[in-house]
């Protein structure tokens, strides 16, 4: 069973948490940490892999600018990599390490984040930070398995130590709003979601997992659990089987399959779906999720910023329909590229929340817990098609479906 962590009130000010949290946050200083850094500092770390591809979308720079978090060391274990990272961060040679684990020892972080792309060493290298004492932000696919996740989110909560993920898309304005609008009611009664992939190159299982994470971590923001699953996933027109199961240049474990046709049934009775099929890519255009009620459709353009749409249309007459998507206005400041990228905001608001969590003692908003369902959600997807049969959640097997 998925451990959650202790839940207060999002309600509390900042000022009114700095005094109750200063304690915990600085009991690293007493176990011999570096005396340099300015009193009521956090002292920060990132570790990287750049020899197996490049750090995930801005996370080894969701430290800087910060005053009362002070970047201190950073982890690569490629030398050109190590040397590249330093210099954009502005970490001494004698704090860069080849060695994650030394790093951890030696500097005793507050923050780590863990930056690789690669899922398949987020478990080992988020394990460590959290058995350092570190709180965490990690890039996503959180883990490759539920089973990771699983020990994660119990070593997490065993320590007292907030996990959060870069599911950017889930703090989003744009995103936010929308979410507040369909339970006032704007588009009626939520019936079904429609979910899809970028359906490019990685069509199929690498779609699934690489942004099929982003969409069901938006499936759940707005419908909840799930509680079944049935699917399909194909090769070249055949089921997958097992031996089907190959890697891919991010390694976020064995994929398989070039065309995915999930359902999901969601504990509010809302039913979802997921599609990622190359074919379709002219034809559905922008992944992203699309959400119909009793009395409106809306559509999240999943990207960094996404875009929301609402539906207008008059109904059908006798000389057809028009519909048009109108742009649904967010309601706060939009990841407009601050630093040249929307990342950086993106990241920085994932970010704040992280820390203000820390300091009340609550889970943060994309917290491990919501990633470890998107994870346990394309898990369910091969499970439901090797099997050829419905499967409910929590999935017994916690195991990857294409390994054993």
């Amino acid at each position: 069973m998925i451990s959650t962590f202790l839940s207060t009130r999002r309600g509390f000010l900042y000022s009114g948490l700095r005094i109750a949290a200063a304690a915990p946050l600085m009991s690293g200083v007493l176990r011999g940490a570096p005396t340099e850094n300015p009193p009521g500092c956090l002292r920060a770390a990132v570790i990287g892999h750049t020899g197996r591809g490049d750090y995930g979308h801005g996370l080894d720079e969701v430290f800087k600018g910060r005053s009362q978090v002070c970047l201190t060391a950073v982890a690569d274990a490629d030398p050109a990599g190590l040397a590249k990272a330093g210099e954009r961060l502005g970490i001494a040679a004698g704090h860069r390490y080849a060695d994650y684990a030394e790093l951890l020892q030696r500097e005793k972080p507050q923050l780590v984040a863990v930056a690789p792309r690669h899922a398949d060493q987020h478990a080992a290298m988020v394990g460590a930070a959290l058995r350092a004492g570190a709180h965490v932000y990690c890039e996503k696919p959180f883990t490759p398995t539920p089973a990771e996740a699983d020990a994660l989110l119990s070593l997490a909560s065993q320590r007292g130590l907030r996990v959060a993920v870069a599911h950017q898309m889930r703090l989003a304005p744009e995103v936010t709003g929308l979410r507040a609008a369909v339970v006032r009611g704007l588009i009626g009664d939520l019936v079904e979601m429609r979910g899809y992939g970028k359906q490019d190159a990685r069509a199929g299982g690498e779609d699934l997992i690489v942004l099929g994470t982003h969409v069901f971590d938006l499936m759940r923001l707005f419908a909840g659990d799930p509680v079944s699953c049935t699917a399909r996933v194909t090769s070249q027109g055949r089921p997958v089987t097992r031996a089907d199961g190959r890697r891919v240049k991010d390694d976020v474990g064995p994929v398989a399959g070039d065309e995915v046709e999930a359902s999901f049934q969601f504990s509010s009775g809302v039913q979802g779906c997921f599609t990622s099929r190359g074919r379709l890519r002219e034809t559905v255009g922008a992944w992203g999720l699309e959400l119909i009620g009793t009395r409106g459709r809306a559509r999240i353009n999943a990207n960094i910023p996404p875009r929301v749409y609402l539906l207008r249309t008059a109904g059908w007459e006798v000389a057809g329909r028009t519909d048009r998507w109108e742009p649904f206005p967010a309601t706060g400041p939009t990841d407009s590229g601050e630093g040249g990228s929307p990342f950086v905001t993106a990241n920085r608001r994932v970010v704040d929340d992280w820390l203000e969590a820390i300091r009340g003692g609550r889970e943060p908003e994309c917290s491990a817990r919501n990633a470890a369902w998107a994870v346990e959600m394309v898990m369910a997807v091969y499970w439901a098609s090797l099997g050829r049969q419905e499967v409910r959640f929590p999935l017994p097997d916690r195991q990857h479906p294409l390994e054993g």
